[in-house]
């Protein structure tokens, strides 16, 4: 038997694929850290106040004096990254065993707790919406576009109205959280489920597949990207959500209300209010990361939407 001439090249592995992309994404993240990071000590050594050593007074010999005067730049508007990183370490308040770090932890677990239940109570919410909307073009008409206009009202607003009619509580901040949550999920899952091929359809009508089988067997796999790229989304907002519906909820226990507190008495210690703000910041992202390694191990093999 002859011997094809034809030399076949063995396409890259998915795996090495999706490490090379991974690496990539990694680098990138780090680079852009490190980027905003340099810029940070580059203005405060341009434009800030004179550098003194950490924890010295306002009196105390400068170490640096930059040759300009920015006043975005002062201490008070824009501390140095190694106080906030210092003030980390220190107390959070009077003579309190417990660091800053610590105390903002406790806060971010509780804060992200809360953002949890309306992040699955919110996708649970999306997800029946949009199947409905996709079985019946007449409520899709009659609702989506409420669906639409419902997020159009800013959430600083909504929220103390959310606030009035269930009180003060934990039920307010799911509530909140889940209206941040389940409006990228409708809309992203309507066209998801409708991403099929549309000759796979014609092929299960053939064979006389109910409505319930088309779902589970061909609307519901080819939405999985659309489904996850709304749930990073809504991550993140659900952090958002639950931020704002501690502060406006009377909730002591999040991120919120510090972040409320740290901003009052902002003058006295700044450094407080920016390591608040950096982990609510880490809380997000680290949701968002929860969220794209569940991606990466439920579409493996699969190349996300939009690639070619």
């Amino acid at each position: 038997m002859a011997t094809s001439a034809v030399t076949r090249r063995t396409p890259p592995q998915p795996t090495a694929i999706g490490i090379g992309k991974r690496t990539r994404s990694v680098a990138t993240f780090v680079g852009f850290v490190l980027l905003i990071l340099v810029a940070w000590v580059g203005v405060k050594l341009l434009g800030g106040d004179p550098w003194r050593s950490i924890g010295a007074t306002a009196g105390a010999p400068a170490i640096w004096t930059p040759p300009f005067q920015w006043g975005f730049a002062s201490d008070l508007n824009l501390p140095h990254i190694w106080t906030i990183a210092y003030a980390l370490g220190q107390p959070f308040q009077g003579s309190e065993r417990v660091s800053l770090a610590e105390y903002l932890f406790g806060a971010a677990l509780y804060t992200w707790r809360e953002a949890a239940i309306g992040f699955l109570l919110g996708t649970a919410l999306g997800l029946i919406l949009a199947t409905l909307f996709v079985h019946s073009k007449l409520l899709e008409r009659a609702f989506v576009p409420y669906v639409v206009a419902s997020q159009t009202v800013p959430i600083i607003a909504l929220a103390p109205m959310i606030v009035f009619a269930l009180g003060q509580g934990v039920m307010s901040v799911v509530v909140i959280a889940t209206y941040l949550t389940f409006f990228p999920v409708t809309i992203a899952m309507i066209r998801g489920l409708r991403s099929f091929d549309p000759r796979a359809l014609e092929l299960m009508r053939s064979y006389a597949a109910s409505d319930r089988e088309v779902y589970w067997k061909l609307r519901w796999p080819a939405s999985q990207p659309y489904l996850f790229t709304a749930l990073k989304i809504g991550a993140t907002a659900s952090i958002v959500g639950a931020i704002i519906g501690e502060d406006t909820g009377g909730i002591q226990a999040g991120l919120g209300r510090i972040i409320t507190t740290f901003n009052s008495y902002y003058i006295t210690g700044p450094e407080k209010l920016w390591a608040a703000i950096l982990v609510a910041s880490l809380l997000g992202l680290t949701f968002f990361a929860c969220i794209r390694a569940a991606e990466q191990l439920a579409l493996r093999g699969r190349p996300p939407v939009g690639d070619a």
